[in-house]
Protein backbone atom coordinates (compact mmCIF):
# COMPACT_ATOMS: atom_id res chain seq x y z
CA UNK A 1 0.00 0.00 0.00
CA UNK A 2 1.11 2.95 -1.13
CA UNK A 3 0.67 5.78 1.56
CA UNK A 4 0.87 10.00 0.73
CA UNK A 5 0.95 12.23 3.03
CA UNK A 6 -1.64 14.86 4.03
CA UNK A 7 -1.87 18.41 1.98
CA UNK A 8 -3.68 20.92 3.75
CA UNK A 9 -5.68 22.92 1.53
CA UNK A 10 -5.99 26.73 2.76
CA UNK A 11 -8.12 28.73 1.21
CA UNK A 12 -8.95 32.27 1.26
CA UNK A 13 -10.42 33.89 4.08
CA UNK A 14 -14.38 34.52 3.39
CA UNK A 15 -15.41 37.15 6.25
CA UNK A 16 -14.22 39.21 9.04
CA UNK A 17 -12.57 37.67 12.72
CA UNK A 18 -13.99 38.45 15.93
CA UNK A 19 -11.11 40.94 16.70
CA UNK A 20 -11.60 42.56 13.62
CA UNK A 21 -15.82 43.22 13.87
CA UNK A 22 -15.35 44.51 17.62
CA UNK A 23 -12.82 46.88 16.64
CA UNK A 24 -15.11 47.88 13.59
CA UNK A 25 -17.95 48.47 15.93
CA UNK A 26 -16.20 50.48 18.56
CA UNK A 27 -13.90 52.52 15.29
CA UNK A 28 -17.81 53.36 14.16
CA UNK A 29 -19.02 53.98 17.79
CA UNK A 30 -16.72 56.88 18.43
CA UNK A 31 -16.99 58.78 15.24
CA UNK A 32 -21.12 58.52 15.16
CA UNK A 33 -20.33 59.61 19.26
CA UNK A 34 -18.02 62.68 17.77
CA UNK A 35 -20.35 63.35 15.03
CA UNK A 36 -23.54 63.91 16.89
CA UNK A 37 -21.95 66.30 19.37
CA UNK A 38 -20.84 68.17 16.50
CA UNK A 39 -23.79 68.17 14.63
CA UNK A 40 -26.00 69.44 18.08
CA UNK A 41 -25.06 72.37 18.89
CA UNK A 42 -25.01 73.36 15.08
CA UNK A 43 -28.85 72.18 14.96
CA UNK A 44 -29.97 74.34 18.24
CA UNK A 45 -28.17 77.16 16.39
CA UNK A 46 -30.24 77.28 13.68
CA UNK A 47 -33.35 76.95 15.80
CA UNK A 48 -31.83 79.90 17.26
CA UNK A 49 -31.27 81.90 14.11
CA UNK A 50 -35.52 81.06 13.30
CA UNK A 51 -36.84 82.43 17.20
CA UNK A 52 -34.20 85.82 16.26
CA UNK A 53 -36.13 86.37 12.82
CA UNK A 54 -39.69 86.16 15.26
CA UNK A 55 -38.35 88.28 18.10
CA UNK A 56 -37.65 91.36 15.18
CA UNK A 57 -40.69 90.91 14.03
CA UNK A 58 -42.45 91.14 17.19
CA UNK A 59 -40.22 93.81 18.12
CA UNK A 60 -40.97 95.85 15.13
CA UNK A 61 -44.54 95.10 15.60
CA UNK A 62 -44.31 96.70 19.05
CA UNK A 63 -42.12 99.59 18.24
CA UNK A 64 -44.65 100.48 15.59
CA UNK A 65 -47.88 100.25 18.05
CA UNK A 66 -45.56 102.49 20.21
CA UNK A 67 -44.05 105.48 18.21
CA UNK A 68 -47.37 105.59 16.21
CA UNK A 69 -49.03 107.13 19.78
CA UNK A 70 -48.14 110.30 20.82
CA UNK A 71 -44.77 111.37 22.22
CA UNK A 72 -46.17 112.53 25.80
CA UNK A 73 -49.65 112.93 27.89
CA UNK A 74 -49.67 116.96 27.71
CA UNK A 75 -49.24 116.90 24.27
CA UNK A 76 -52.10 117.91 22.46
CA UNK A 77 -53.47 114.80 21.15
CA UNK A 78 -55.81 116.44 18.43
CA UNK A 79 -53.02 117.22 16.19
CA UNK A 80 -52.79 120.70 17.11
CA UNK A 81 -49.87 122.70 17.50
CA UNK A 82 -49.69 122.24 21.14
CA UNK A 83 -46.57 120.55 22.56
CA UNK A 84 -45.51 119.58 26.00
CA UNK A 85 -42.85 122.43 26.96
CA UNK A 86 -44.32 124.73 24.84
CA UNK A 87 -44.90 127.53 25.56
CA UNK A 88 -41.41 127.28 28.37
CA UNK A 89 -43.39 129.34 30.45
CA UNK A 90 -43.84 126.45 32.80
CA UNK A 91 -47.27 125.74 31.89
CA UNK A 92 -47.27 122.88 30.27
CA UNK A 93 -44.40 120.44 31.15
CA UNK A 94 -43.31 117.15 29.34
CA UNK A 95 -43.97 114.56 31.92
CA UNK A 96 -41.02 114.02 34.68
CA UNK A 97 -39.49 110.73 33.49
CA UNK A 98 -39.30 109.85 37.44
CA UNK A 99 -43.33 109.61 36.25
CA UNK A 100 -42.93 106.89 33.22
CA UNK A 101 -45.09 104.25 32.87
CA UNK A 102 -49.57 104.07 32.42
CA UNK A 103 -51.10 106.85 33.49
CA UNK A 104 -53.19 105.73 36.41
CA UNK A 105 -54.91 108.73 36.93
CA UNK A 106 -56.31 107.49 33.29
CA UNK A 107 -57.34 104.39 33.89
CA UNK A 108 -54.65 102.89 31.63
CA UNK A 109 -54.62 99.29 32.84
CA UNK A 110 -53.33 97.67 29.87
CA UNK A 111 -51.63 98.39 26.29
CA UNK A 112 -54.82 98.97 24.50
CA UNK A 113 -55.46 102.01 26.28
CA UNK A 114 -51.90 103.93 26.75
CA UNK A 115 -52.12 107.09 24.99
CA UNK A 116 -48.43 108.31 24.51
CA UNK A 117 -45.28 106.68 24.46
CA UNK A 118 -43.87 107.20 27.91
CA UNK A 119 -46.69 104.81 28.83
CA UNK A 120 -45.00 102.07 27.81
CA UNK A 121 -42.17 102.45 29.94
CA UNK A 122 -41.98 99.34 32.50
CA UNK A 123 -44.29 97.31 30.20
CA UNK A 124 -43.11 93.67 30.58
CA UNK A 125 -45.50 90.48 28.93
CA UNK A 126 -45.09 86.80 27.76
CA UNK A 127 -46.44 87.02 24.55
CA UNK A 128 -49.58 85.93 23.42
CA UNK A 129 -50.60 85.68 27.31
CA UNK A 130 -53.44 88.23 26.70
CA UNK A 131 -54.64 85.76 24.26
CA UNK A 132 -54.49 88.09 21.28
CA UNK A 133 -54.78 86.26 17.67
CA UNK A 134 -50.98 85.79 16.90
CA UNK A 135 -49.81 82.65 16.03
CA UNK A 136 -49.00 79.93 18.26
CA UNK A 137 -45.16 79.86 17.42
CA UNK A 138 -44.59 83.34 19.40
CA UNK A 139 -45.62 81.50 22.86
CA UNK A 140 -43.06 81.41 25.30
CA UNK A 141 -41.63 84.99 23.79
CA UNK A 142 -41.28 87.38 26.53
CA UNK A 143 -41.33 91.72 25.83
CA UNK A 144 -40.05 94.31 28.18
CA UNK A 145 -40.39 97.87 27.35
CA UNK A 146 -38.06 100.88 28.60
CA UNK A 147 -38.35 104.72 27.49
CA UNK A 148 -36.12 107.05 29.06
CA UNK A 149 -35.46 110.78 27.62
CA UNK A 150 -32.28 110.88 25.30
CA UNK A 151 -32.02 113.92 23.22
CA UNK A 152 -28.34 114.76 24.83
CA UNK A 153 -27.49 111.35 22.79
CA UNK A 154 -28.69 112.88 19.89
CA UNK A 155 -27.33 116.94 20.68
CA UNK A 156 -30.30 118.14 21.41
CA UNK A 157 -32.64 119.32 24.96
CA UNK A 158 -32.95 116.20 26.68
CA UNK A 159 -36.33 116.44 27.19
CA UNK A 160 -36.68 116.78 22.91
CA UNK A 161 -36.73 112.73 22.39
CA UNK A 162 -37.29 109.98 24.16
CA UNK A 163 -35.29 106.59 23.42
CA UNK A 164 -37.58 103.45 23.21
CA UNK A 165 -35.63 100.12 24.00
CA UNK A 166 -37.76 97.05 23.46
CA UNK A 167 -36.19 93.57 24.64
CA UNK A 168 -37.50 90.40 23.19
CA UNK A 169 -36.09 87.41 24.84
CA UNK A 170 -36.87 83.82 22.84
CA UNK A 171 -38.00 80.85 24.66
CA UNK A 172 -34.06 79.47 24.30
CA UNK A 173 -33.32 82.36 26.17
CA UNK A 174 -31.44 84.85 24.07
CA UNK A 175 -32.28 88.95 24.98
CA UNK A 176 -32.73 90.54 21.65
CA UNK A 177 -32.62 94.60 21.90
CA UNK A 178 -34.37 97.15 19.57
CA UNK A 179 -34.09 100.81 20.23
CA UNK A 180 -36.00 103.67 18.42
CA UNK A 181 -36.71 107.48 19.42
CA UNK A 182 -38.94 109.69 19.47
CA UNK A 183 -38.90 113.36 19.08
CA UNK A 184 -41.53 116.28 20.54
CA UNK A 185 -42.39 117.59 17.09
Amino acid sequence: MHSTPLRFQFRLQQGFTLIELIVGIMVLTISLAIVSTLIAPAEEKSADNVLQIKASELAQSLMSDITSRAFDNNSDMTGGRARCGEPDDGTNNCTAEADFGPDTGDGETNRNLFDDVDDFDGFSDRVNSTNDSIDNSYNEFTINVAVIYAGADLGLANGLVKRITVAVTTPLGTAIEFTSHKANF
